[in-house]
């Protein structure tokens, strides 16, 4: 079996065709470069080269090993390409597993900007239940994922990325349009558009209406904030969504309204507790950071409007409906 050196020394030489110009593109003495030659023909069993009138005439044997050996070094060239790619965090596949607000709202300006200097990055994301996200970051087969709340899957660590909070959205002319803020009781009577009472989202929309004593009917449960946004436009009805999905939420024909009292939703980062983050994995956390700061506040829940009260005080006179991303 030949050593690396050895190989490069053959190619070398079938390169330039003589030592003297092998041992100047290797940097070494000729002494050297003859030595390595004779031991690769020792360990063949067969002569590279005849040797006349000090010039080196490759065998058959030779001439035949030369394009596998040409290969084998362009391959590895590739390798040591790759692997400086991957140590500068310029190459490679990041796989991220997100819920559907993740999707839809922070990630494709974060993936947008994370790749613009990374060309060579393959990104795979994978809107699914936070159930799925967790256990696909736990079989290693999402390197990051993003939820709200938290997860009891073993085999992942969740940390803080972003807080959010309920809002409503409203189709554009509705009766709660100008109001500051939309309460409990001020959607008693509307057909009411919600997450799924079994998704976290769910759960904390009917816990703020049982603390109000209002009951929670729901007149079209969805799992996606993107088809709540679609029915309300549709004239289904007013949807109550977390931050994330007022992020994805158009504007023009949909007004979006704070909900109090204010219901705080944690957005979380999964990651893999019993493996080391890749630079991938980590330089792309610290993209999204990035774009939630860059955020309005809220992440798209309208800033509470200053003066008035809501619990026992009156509401103050109906306002024009203002930007809500202002």
């Amino acid at each position: 079996m030949l050593s690396l050196r050895e190989l490069d020394v053959f190619r070398r030489i079938m390169a330039h065709g003589t030592i003297t110009a092998a041992a100047e593109a290797l940097h070494i003495s000729q002494p050297a470069v003859s030595r390595m030659l004779q031991q690769a023909e020792q360990r063949l069993g067969f002569p590279l080269f005849l040797r006349h009138r000090k010039r080196l005439i490759a065998t058959s044997e030779a001439q035949a090993l030369f394009p596998d050996t040409v290969a084998a070094f362009a391959a590895l060239d590739t390798v040591q390409r790759r692997a400086a790619d991957l140590k500068a965090g310029t190459a490679g596949v990041l796989e991220i597993a997100a819920i559907s607000a993740f999707a839809n709202a922070l990630l494709p300006a974060a993936i947008a900007r994370f790749r613009a200097p990374r060309p060579d990055v393959v990104v795979t994301l994978r809107a699914t239940s936070a159930l799925d996200v967790a256990t696909r970051v736990a079989n290693h087969q999402a390197d990051i994922g993003f939820i709200i709340d938290s997860t009891t899957v073993p085999g992942v660590s969740v940390g803080d990325l972003c807080a959010t909070a309920f809002g409503a959205v409203l189709p554009a002319g509705h009766r709660l349009a100008g109001a500051p803020w939309v309460a409990p009781a001020d959607l008693a009577e509307e057909p009411l558009i919600c997450l799924g009472r079994h998704l976290p989202l769910g759960l904390l929309a009917m816990r703020a209406f049982a603390e109000a004593d209002v009951p929670f009917r729901v007149a079209i449960e969805v799992t996606q904030s993107t088809v709540a946004c679609a029915m309300v436009r549709a004239g289904a009805g007013v949807a109550l969504l977390d931050g994330l999905g007022l992020m994805g939420a158009p504007g023009g024909d949909l007004v979006l309204r704070p909900f109090r009292p204010a219901v705080q939703v944690a957005g979380r980062l999964v990651r893999p507790r019993h493996r080391p983050p890749s630079r991938l994995a980590e330089d792309f956390v610290a993209v999204v950071r990035a774009v939630v700061a860059a955020s309005d506040p809220g992440l798209g829940v309208p800033r509470r409007p200053a003066g008035g009260t809501r619990n026992g005080g009156s509401r103050p006179p109906p306002q024009a409906p203002v930007d809500p991303l202002a």
